[in-house]
C-alpha cells in the first residue's frame, strides 16, 4: 500500500505535464513545405560561408605578412 501511496503523485504529475505540453492539435507538429532544410538555412549557410571566406583571408593575409 505504500508503495501504490508514492507512485500516484508521480502518475498525477506526469499526466499534468503530458496534458500540459500536448497543446498542439494532432499526433506531431506539422512539417514545413520546403524542401526538408529547417527556416532560415540558407541565411546560416551564407554566415558559414562568409565566415570561412573571412578566415582564409586572415590566413592568407599573415602568412603573407610573416614572409616579409
Amino acid at each position: 500500500m505504500r508503495a501504490r501511496s508514492a507512485v500516484l503523485p508521480a502518475v498525477a504529475l506526469l499526466v499534468a505535464l503530458t496534458a500540459g505540453c500536448a497543446h498542439h492539435d494532432g499526433a506531431s507538429p506539422k512539417a514545413p513545405a520546403s524542401s526538408g532544410a529547417p527556416s532560415g538555412y540558407a541565411q546560416m549557410q551564407q554566415k558559414v560561408n562568409a565566415a570561412e571566406s573571412a578566415a582564409a583571408a586572415a590566413d592568407q593575409d599573415a602568412t603573407s605578412a610573416a614572409d616579409r
